[in-house]
């Protein structure tokens, strides 16, 4: 018997180990091919599911993929047991078997409509649970704008209203399983009853000594009973686990169903365009982002030969981005054809920033070339950044490039772009986040005639007139539809809109020579020399580039005291001009300059990384050791102390009823051994009773804990979101969003359903061990001599497993984090990696993370099946000796003492289930102990430090909000939607254009009727037109209150009160226009560049 059992459990744990490894791999793939899908979702697809919801399916959904797994061959493993069970019953009881079968067919019924019942529940709760995480994912991500309008208590309350609507489901998945676990507690002792009852009511009158219900027949056929409970009480959490996997199928296939972008959309090449071929070309287009009945462009022609600058223009939504868009595959075409060759870079309106240094942000996955990077950075004027940097180039960027101005991420955003040493260059915009100078020098050294992407396919979307002499070609845009297409002398002959334009808004912007610039000529020294023509003329030439970032950063180093520089008012320190030998040859001179460019690069890039402030992200934190009972404390506090004790003391109760019902069979059987006369009524009255009662303890402990359980939810919930929400811009910022999310989704999750499930099953699996224990040592003391030696080696065990899972559960939580924010980063840039034809690279990225989080999850399966062979082979010595004892008092009572046959009976009876309630009860500690961690990481955000609050809510009637919308110029638009004012913005707004955003911000801002504005570039995406307008409306409606504005448009703010110059953080000027440009300092270069002085 004792080598079966170990055999057996060598077996059990090795398909165990199988199952949780199988599981394991489940979640990796669907997280692979979530992540998959979401890269190549349709716009429509797209707005249909947000980011919220599809981190739901990476999370909860492959979680119980992951879970069922794990338990799934219990659905043909459990009615196999059950079946042998009722045969070796049969063969002990005979046909009154058949009374308790039919018990058991009885309760088939039930059970489906209680897996029905389970099933609805949980498509409404994953519904509710959608809803949620999406509106967090979207407070998260404006959660600056939340802020700065006090709109954190209407958000609150929106999100707990939805909060409100998981929980009452969640109160009827909790009553409903307290009723089902009441239902499958009952069915073993009814079995039990009905069987014992039927063989005691049969052979009643028999005076055959075999037909009596003895010990050994009873506690043979309770040993039979108690085999049976474990596949019964088994198969409603695995019938659970089946309906929930089954919900999160059904989910997983409508996502991955969903419609796909079309390959189709554009004819992408990969060989360049050679001879007179067309590197880009449209012919008869029509596209559209949602439906062919809505189009957004129509009858698009478009053809770009090799090395051509053309520039695309035109008013706020006229479709200038849905353009850039359509060429790159992300508008589905309704008709037409689309040609790219050669390989592709992109700019987008909106620079997307990815949470690593700026080095990885240029490189994007491709090897760094020193030359070619310092050139990069030289060009697209990051160099005096990339020096006040702590890090260099080697400082992290927070999420979404929070420590970067707009200007800052948007050269960024270029020079990755530049980098790649692509054919055909799509440049949406990338002009309006940086002041007129920068702009002029970015121009001239990257995108114009002369600039390094010269010989390159450049298509600019900007609303900036003053360089659009510089293109090949312009094309001009309105309503979806190209209504010019020219040169500039050839527009301005037509006379038409473009002419127009350039009449009303016309300024010498970006042509005016650098006269009166302090620091035009700091190139001067080096004019004559040849420097600049063997440095530029030859773009793809290595050693002749060399120069560049040479002479650019010698430039930033020997500026003039004031602190003047070519970026965003950044100053460098002054240093003394380095020496060139000018006797040295053209070729010479390049070598030289390429061996300095490289010793600075490399010293540059030695010096950030040994520079230990360029991580802004902090490492997320991980308690380490014990988990604090002050936090199983905080939970109990969170279910209310009187909840907590109700359902301790209910769960003794109904483990007391069970024991007492078992030593009250084992009264029976000795009477029926003795003779067989005992009062069958009594004893099956009392055997009822006892089992009736605890059923009913089972139901009420089970309420109870639905309660309690429920109460804890919403407390900590509640309390973590008032917190986050109060939460200061610092928190926000030195926290990637994927971390917060995973603590509403997944964290949530567990206190919702995994702790309460766990802590139950933890009071069960004790006070059956517990009483195991204690029966055994009553039949048998001797026994106590054997137990205190096996106690202390569980003791050890235990304290050296649950310490290691405990550390690997708190490892594999905060490892799945990355995981989100990764996949939200990806989201967000989803068009620029397809773009750059990165999917790949990104996937395995990824792939990569989940690997990492595997690393932690792996070791804590292998720890799971270390703890169980060891506790099943304590238990099975447990056997051992309960049964060696009980034969020895049995057959040498005179030594050992004597014991009853009922009494022997339970006591080995007992000792079969220890086996299985040590290894439930170790792996319930443990479950619980790693589960509780949600509750210690949800208390972790419920206490960062907060600020106050005001809580001021408005209300809009809907005649306000036309208004306002007719001030800030976008009631033509809104009018012309079927919806209207109810027209669904897509998450991000992805289903307006930048400029069209920009007009809901002031419209929001003008129905807030606020004394203080503060508009910060609120006006860069929008045409010259629009910008006039608006500046129009803000003079006239805010004229009463305080406006602080940030903008690159200086001709915006030439009229105001007075003007701030900001450098390096610090004020250098701040007076009236008129007197800074009397002073001729930094604002006068400025407003000389912008052609305003």
């Amino acid at each position: 018997m004792f080598g079966a059992a170990v055999l057996q459990s060598i077996i059990l744990h090795q398909y165990f180990h199988s199952c949780f490894v199988a599981g394991m791999r489940i979640r990796s793939g669907v997280i692979a091919a979530v992540y998959r899908k979401a890269l190549t979702l349709s716009n429509k697809s797209r707005q249909n599911r947000t980011v919220g919801e599809v981190v739901n399916l990476m999370s909860v959904d492959a979680q119980r993929f992951m879970d069922f797994v794990t338990y799934m061959h219990y659905l043909w493993s459990s009615p196999l047991q059950i079946v042998l069970s009722l045969i070796f019953l049969y063969a002990t009881m005979g046909p009154s078997i058949f009374a308790g079968f039919g018990v058991m067919i009885l309760l088939v019924p039930l059970n489906m409509v209680m897996a029905a019942l389970s099933r609805r529940f949980q498509v409404q709760l994953m519904t509710w649970k959608d809803s949620r995480i999406k509106i967090v994912n979207e407070v998260l991500n404006g959660i600056k704008v939340i802020k700065l309008y006090a709109w954190e208590i209407p958000f609150k309350q929106m999100i707990m209203g939805l909060r409100k609507e998981e929980v009452n489901v969640l109160k009827k998945s909790a009553y409903a399983n307290a009723s089902f676990s009441f239902t499958w507690t009952c069915a073993p002792f009814m079995v039990a009853l009905a069987t014992f009852a039927t063989y005691s009511l049969v052979h009643r009158n028999s005076t055959n000594p075999d037909d009596r219900l003895t010990a050994e027949k009873a506690f043979v056929a309770l040993s039979l009973f108690n085999i049976l409970r474990f596949p019964l009480s088994m198969l409603p959490m695995v019938i659970s686990s089946a309906v929930e996997a089954s919900v999160s199928v059904k989910r997983m296939s409508s996502y991955l169903k969903g419609e796909e972008l079309d390959p189709n959309n554009t004819n992408r090449r990969d060989e360049p365009a050679v001879g007179d071929e067309e590197s880009v070309s449209v012919t008869g287009g029509s596209f559209t982002w949602d439906t062919p009945e809505r189009p957004a462009l129509h009858n698009i022609d478009l053809s770009v030969k090799p090395g051509e600058l053309v520039a695309v223009v035109g008013p706020v939504g006229a479709g200038k981005s849905s353009l850039i868009s359509a060429l790159l595959g992300e508008m589905d075409k309704l008709n037409g054809q689309v040609v790219m060759r050669g390989s592709v870079a992109y700019v987008p309106q909106q620079a997307w920033i990815q949470n690593a240094t700026v080095k990885d942000n240029i490189l994007f996955g491709k090897p760094l070339n020193p030359i070619l990077y310092g050139q990069t950075v030289q060009s697209c004027a990051l160099e005096t950044d990339l020096e006040i940097l702590p890090g260099g180039d080697m400082t992290e960027i927070g999420e979404k490039g929070i420590n970067l101005s707009g200007g800052q991420k948007q050269r960024v955003s270029l020079a990755r772009a530049v980098y790649q040493e692509s054919d055909v260059y799509l440049l949406d915009d990338p002009l309006s986040a940086v002041d007129s100078h920068v702009g002029k020098h970015i121009f001239d050294k990257v995108i114009g005639p002369e600039g390094v992407l010269k010989g390159k396919v450049r298509i600019l979307v900007t609303h900036g007139i003053g360089f659009l002499s510089q293109c090949d070609k312009i094309i001009v845009m309105s309503n979806g539809r190209i209504t010019e297409v020219g040169s500039y002398n050839e527009l301005i002959d037509q006379d038409g809109t473009f002419a127009e334009l350039l009449h009303n808004y016309g300024t010498n912007e970006g042509n005016e020579e650098d006269e009166g610039n302090p620091y035009a000529n700091e190139y001067a020294e080096y004019e004559g020399d040849g420097v600049e023509e063997a440095i530029f003329s030859d773009n793809n030439n290595n050693e002749e580039t060399a120069a560049r970032p040479y002479l650019v950063r010698q430039r930033s180093r020997y500026k003039s005291s004031d602190g003047i520089d070519d970026g965003e008012g950044i100053p460098a320190p002054v240093r003394p001009r380095p020496k060139l030998n000018r006797g040295l040859s053209k070729t010479d001179l390049k070598r030289q300059l390429s061996k300095q460019a490289s010793i600075i690069n490399d010293e540059k890039i030695t010096k950030a990384e040994a520079n230990e402030r360029t991580q802004l992200i902090g490492a997320e934190k991980v308690e380490t050791g014990t988990v604090k009972f002050s936090v199983f404390i905080d939970y109990a506090k969170a279910c209310t102390y009187y909840m907590s004790f109700i359902i301790v003391l209910f769960t003794v109760l109904s483990n007391g009823a069970s024991v007492g019902q078992n030593l009250w069979l084992a009264h029976w059987s000795n009477g029926e051994e003795n003779s067989n006369s005992s009062n069958l009524t009594l004893d099956l009255g009392v055997y009822a009773s006892l089992g009736v009662l605890q059923g009913l303890m089972v139901l009420f402990s089970s309420f109870a804990l639905a309660i309690g359980s429920l109460k804890a939810s919403v407390k900590l919930h509640d309390g973590m979101l008032s917190n986050i929400l109060r939460s200061p811009m610092s928190f926000f910022d030195t926290t990637p969003l994927g971390r917060i999310l995973n603590r509403f989704s997944k964290d949530i999750y567990t206190i919702d359903e995994a702790i309460p499930r766990s802590y139950k099953m933890f009071l069960m699996t004790l006070l059956s061990v517990a009483s195991t224990i204690i029966v055994i040592s009553i039949a048998s003391p001797w026994f106590l001599i054997i137990i205190v030696p096996l106690m202390v080696l569980y003791v050890l065990i235990q304290r050296f497993y649950v310490a290691t899972s405990r550390q690997l559960k708190r490892l594999e939580s905060s490892s799945r984090s990355p995981i989100y924010s990764h996949f939200q980063e990806s989201i967000s840039g989803a068009t620029s990696i397809r773009a750059y034809s990165k999917v790949d690279q990104f996937q395995l990225q990824s792939e990569a993370r989940v690997d990492y989080n595997q690393i932690a999850y792996y070791p804590s399966i292998c720890a799971n099946r270390w703890l169980a062979i060891r506790l099943e082979f304590l238990g099975n010595l447990i056997i051992l000796f309960a049964s060696l004892f009980a034969v020895l008092q049995r057959n040498y009572s005179g030594v050992f003492g004597s014991i009853s046959p009922g009494i022997a009976g339970l006591s080995i009876s007992y000792a079969l289930q220890v086996t299985q309630a040590l290894n439930w009860m170790v792996r319930m500690t443990s479950e619980l102990e790693t589960n509780i961690v949600a509750v210690e990481r949800t208390k972790e955000y419920s206490e960062t430090p907060t600020e106050v609050i005001d809580g001021l809510v408005y209300t809009h009637t809907d005649d306000d909000v036309w208004r306002a919308l007719e001030t800030a110029h976008l009631s033509e638009f809104v009018g012309g939607l079927a919806e209207g004012l109810e027209y669904p913005v897509a998450e991000g707004g992805e289903n307006l254009s930048v400029g069209q955003r920009q007009l809901v911000c002031l419209a929001r801002a003008l129905l807030r009727k606020t004394k203080i504005l503060v508009l910060d570039e609120a006006t860069a995406a929008v045409d010259l037109e629009t910008d006039d307008l608006i500046q129009k409306t803000i003079r006239k409606e805010f004229a009463g209150c305080t406006v602080l504005t940030i903008a690159h448009r200086l001709n915006t703010i030439m009229d105001y009160d007075k003007i701030m110059v900001l450098d390096a953080g610090c004020i250098s000027e701040f007076d009236s226009p008129n007197v800074l440009l009397e002073r001729r300092g930094l604002f006068y270069g400025m407003a000389k560049d912008a052609g305003l002085a």
